[in-house]
């Protein structure tokens, strides 16, 4: 399994994905790829009746021969030649208007199929990427997510309706210009296709060294949009470091490499693709020069047949139908070597097994109390790590744990590294228990996994009693309260993202909100109030404010259970007051765990664990803490300015 990228062995073990496509999401909607392929067979044999009915005109109405239609009875076919005129142009007219007529029938049947088809796809990818676990977004980049999302499901489109209509439409006609031309003289139809079985070869050969060349391409192409999504996101961070030009670099770097992919890829095009025209074009030279000396000198060589000027004609106007589809083909590789790599990343994310998902018999949470016990809880990273193909699913997760990279928890662990050491404590309903310790101790993973964020290696982590892993992970969520030292805004208005997860508050319920999370009079003195734009991110507006907002969206939600995750660490001190106070209020009567920076925050806390490298070291009230002269005492200090943040460095090492 590569680190790197956690479905690199699911898109590998996808088998034919294109037919996996159509199976999945092709059947339910057949009756509009029936009528687009019916609509495309009948355009294609209607667009071969204008150059037969030619021939038969020249040789019947213009020259001395008889006048013969295939499929057409002789008593059928008027007798005199004004009315063979006038037969042949209402044919041919009537032929265009079946193939205009029926090209638009297969056009928007072939685009509502397709349509459809990328539509689902692009919904079922993101509503999976929606259920998949915490641990597989620390470790895929966005870039490479959008790029399924956005370029994989059009290229699934590009197939659906350009390439596999054309495909249709090459075989009819293919096969139609044959028959036709076996049928008035098989023995130039074997000059004129000579060059197909040329023609297959060349087009199995270039599938074969295309297919590696587009694998690459599309990995590149979500590179780049990882670069760029990662350079707009931190545009503050390049600025404030005069890293513009860095920054520019590596884009250039990524860009490259996809132009390089890219230009790999149309060299075996260019290559491909005139060869395919050569073929085709010998093709019609072939005809004429041995059609047209069949005319003037008779049947040259082996050939016995007579041959009329009326069929001469009708061969080279088949010939051209003929070259058109056939140089086509590199088109179709084109759009099914790249609809097949872009399906196999679509069903790679769809194989990937969701971790955290409800039991088959779990319950639903209600009036919780709000009683939280940790027992003997291990973490450890790589142990939710994508199941292998062909895994067995209950084998691994025994073993399972949860995130996969140091950004998961905020931890200074590594890959296999165990975060979490036998952590045990409980909190009673209405208590506050805080937790402490070393930056890279395990105190956010700790908290995460109450609300199953990740799942824990060992040990169980129960709300009122019940395991985590009984209850529904939407009702474990509602009852559990998470303000985050990263606030998370969308762009939206300051009143959408406050009712977000409530979309059914009303107005006056946001205000009441917001009131509580000391944010009422910053918003009621915006241009716009409660309706004023965020920006992406919440750019718009202050870190402090913010957080208060994330709080009011907290309060709205009411629950039994609150976590803060070191709410007031980016903040001043006078903004810290005023959300410290906002979170006090918020914490009345609920059961609160708190993550610490400040330990001032805290020191009322009920009960404070101090958790060093993973264990509880320590545990106790603020005085008995301080009283037992531990590493607590030491943390204290260090903000207290009594000591230096060595002494936290040389405890750890004398432990």
């Amino acid at each position: 399994m590569n680190d790197e990228n956690p479905f690199d062995a699911y898109r590998a073990a996808v088998e034919r994905p294109l037919y996996r496509l159509f199976r999945e999401y092709g059947r339910p909607r057949l009756g509009w790829f029936a009528v687009g392929m019916g609509g495309n067979f009948v355009a294609r044999v209607a667009s071969l009746v204008p150059p037969l009915v030619l021939g038969a005109a020249v040789d019947g109405v213009f020259g001395s021969g008889s006048y013969n239609l295939p499929l057409v009875s002789a008593s059928a076919i008027p007798a005199t030649q004004v009315d063979q005129f006038w037969f042949s142009v209402w044919l041919i007219a009537g032929a265009f208007v079946v193939t205009a007529v029926f090209t638009y029938v297969y056009g928007v049947a072939a685009n509502l199929f397709a349509h459809e088809v990328m539509h689902t796809v692009r919904v079922d990818s993101f509503e999976k990427m929606q259920r998949l676990d915490m641990a597989f977004f620390d470790d895929k980049q966005t870039g490479e997510v959008m790029s399924i999302l956005n370029n994989d499901t059009q290229n699934l489109e590009m197939f659906l309706d350009n390439a596999l209509m054309n495909s249709a439409r090459l075989v009819v006609m293919v096969l139609g210009i044959a028959a036709v031309l076996f049928w008035l003289n098989w023995q130039l139809a074997l000059v004129t296709l000579v060059a197909v079985p040329l023609m297959v070869v060349a087009t199995l050969g270039f599938m074969r060294a295309a297919e590696p060349l587009y694998a690459a391409q599309r990995s590149t192409v979500g590179d780049l949009n990882t670069r760029l999504e990662n350079s707009l996101s931190g545009i503050e961070l390049i600025k404030s470091s005069a890293s513009e030009r860095y920054e520019v670099s590596r884009v250039r770097g990524a860009s490259r490499q996809l132009f390089d992919d890219t230009i790999a890829v149309l060299k075996l095009n260019y290559l491909y693709r005139p060869g395919m025209e050569l073929l085709a074009g010998l093709s019609f030279a072939a005809t004429f020069l041995v059609g047209g000396y069949w005319i003037v000198n008779g049947a040259p060589g082996p050939f016995t047949l007579s041959l009329s000027e009326g069929e001469l004609i009708t061969f080279l106007f088949m010939t051209q139908r003929f070259v058109t589809p056939l140089s086509e083909v590199s088109n179709i590789v084109d759009q099914y070597e790249n609809a097949k790599a872009s399906s196999e990343r679509v069903f790679g994310l769809m194989d990937i097994p969701v971790r955290v998902q409800d039991a088959p018999d779990a319950v639903e949470l209600d009036d919780v109390a709000g009683r939280v016990e940790y027992d003997g809880v291990d973490f450890a990273y790589d142990g939710e790590r994508p199941l292998a193909p062909g895994e067995d699913g209950d084998a691994a997760a025994a073993t399972a744990g949860a995130a996969t990279t140091e950004a998961a928890a905020g931890t200074s662990a590594t890959a296999g590294e165990r975060v979490l050491h036998d952590v045990t404590f409980d909190a009673a309903p209405g208590e506050t228990v805080a937790v402490v310790g070393p930056t890279g101790a395990g105190k956010s993973t700790l908290l995460k996994l109450l609300l199953r964020l990740y799942e824990p290696t060992g040990g169980k982590i129960r709300l009122d009693g019940h395991s985590l892993d009984a209850v529904t992970v939407d009702s474990l969520r509602r009852s559990v309260g998470y303000v985050s030292q990263d606030t998370f805004l969308f762009d939206g208005t300051i009143a959408e993202n406050v009712e977000y997860g409530h979309f059914d508050a009303t107005d006056e319920e946001i205000r009441e909100a917001a009131r509580a999370a000391e944010a009422h009079e910053f918003i009621r003195d915006l241009p716009d109030g409660y309706e004023t734009r965020v920006g992406e991110r919440g750019v718009k507006l202050s870190g402090g404010q913010r957080q208060r907002i994330a709080i009011a969206r907290t309060v709205l939600q009411d629950p039994p259970v609150l976590v803060l995750d070191e709410a007031t660490s980016a903040v001043d001190t006078e903004t810290e007051a005023l959300i410290q106070r906002s979170l006090d209020r918020l914490s009345e009567d609920r059961t609160t765990l708190v993550i610490a920076h400040r330990l001032s925050t805290v020191k009322n806390a009920d009960g404070i664990l101090v958790l060093d490298d993973g264990r509880v070291v320590e545990r106790g009230t603020h005085e008995a803490l301080l009283a037992e002269d531990g590493l607590y005492a030491t943390l204290w200090g260090v903000q207290a300015g009594e000591q230096s943040p060595e002494a936290v460095v040389d405890r750890g090492d004398d432990d």
